[in-house]
């Protein structure tokens, strides 16, 4: 068992990532946290696939356990079904011992979070994430959130997790197109963190995608570490922790004008990188070649690199910047951008909407 601890004084929890480990969750529940009582958040797919073998782990420790089930995807992440599984929890009688386990993607452990962060104003999290995406990114930092009409992630909480459970033998179950969506976030750890690790990514990506147990393990061990650092040095977004959202800027405006269904997250966010890449060397900001190496990562990987032309140039472009002026990252119409300053470092640096797109050829 490999453990990554997020260090966040008396709220630190630690990452345990094993595979083959998901039936083991109960025992840890019991002998670690003294739990008596579990609520599973899961959706049909990933319940169907993956949720007899928690069940049972959980059984097998003597704990009472019910499973509640959520829509694919972004559709779940809503106040109206935060507010469905309030009443399911109500009707089940958790209570503040209760601990709330999220099995499934990142909008699983999206939604599961808010509603234990704000249920009873706080019950037990565990985080087990079923994608690669959610392993190496959303699992991890205590960001919870539904969407808005308006805008992705703008109603939500910062509630850390009592423990995140990686097992990656889960991720044999997913599509293609899931996988290449987490390498998108394991890509972007390198390329804001650690430039011998996106080095290491060059050479290995390919191993990593096709399952490979070691590369994977090491990939996914790897890039989690990055994110527990920078969460530890800051948890709330204040200042370092911003450069985790290097592509998510626009990313997420490419989800909100496409209506986040004709896209999956991490190939906007890999659009996002690449476009921010560019942008980075056009300011100067970053040697020529930074961005060539970036695309060249992504292309190994199956991910898309130019912006979707939804609606025609211009109407598409200003489609994105109605979308990032309710971006969460505004200050004053100014965003928070994130850009790289070689491989393995980046920065942010504030601007406009419309001075995103000034001088870029798409």
């Amino acid at each position: 068992m490999n453990t990554v601890q997020v260090m966040l004084g008396d709220r630190s929890y630690p990452i345990r990532i094993r595979p083959g480990s998901l039936a083991d969750l109960g025992e840890t529940l019991v002998r670690e946290f003294g739990a008596a009582h579990v609520v599973s958040i899961t959706t049909p797919r990933v319940g169907e696939a993956h949720f007899e073998t928690l069940a049972r782990g959980l059984s097998s420790a003597d704990l009472a356990h019910q499973r509640l089930d959520v829509p694919e995807g972004d559709r779940a992440k809503t106040l109206s079904h935060a507010s469905r599984l309030y009443d399911s929890l109500i009707d089940l009688e958790a209570d503040r011992d209760t601990v709330i386990v999220a099995l499934g993607g990142g909008a699983v452990g999206d939604l599961a979070g808010f509603v234990a962060s704000t249920y009873l104003r706080g019950v037990a999290l565990v985080q087990v994430p079923t994608t690669l995406l959610a392993q190496v990114d959303s699992s991890v930092g205590g960001k919870t959130a539904v969407n808005h009409s308006r805008g992705k992630n703008l109603i939500g909480t910062f509630f850390q997790p009592r423990l995140v459970w990686i097992d990656p033998a889960v991720l044999s179950t997913l599509p293609a197109s899931e996988l290449r969506c987490g390498m998108a976030e394991i890509i972007k750890a390198g390329a804001i963190w650690d430039g011998e690790f996106f080095a290491w990514l060059e050479k290995n990506a390919k191993g990593v995608t096709a399952l490979d147990p070691e590369l994977l393990s090491e990939a996914i061990v790897r890039a989690v570490r990055i994110k527990a650092e920078v969460v530890g040095l800051d948890e709330r977004e204040a200042g370092l922790r911003a450069l985790l959202n290097f592509g998510h800027t626009l990313g997420h405006a490419i989800e909100n004008v496409l209506g986040y269904r004709e896209i999956h997250h991490g190939e906007a966010v890999a659009i996002g990188m690449m476009f921010a890449a560019r942008l980075s060397e056009r300011r100067e900001l970053a040697p020529a070649g930074t961005a060539e190496r970036l695309e060249g990562l992504l292309d190994c990987v199956g991910l898309p690199t130019e912006l979707p032309d939804a609606l025609g140039v211009t109407e598409t472009r200003e489609a994105y910047l109605r979308a990032m002026t309710v971006d969460k990252k505004v200050r004053g119409r100014q965003l928070g951008f994130v850009v790289l300053s070689e491989i393995g470092r980046a920065k942010v640096i504030k601007l406009t909407p419309e001075e995103v797109f000034e001088g870029a050829d798409q």
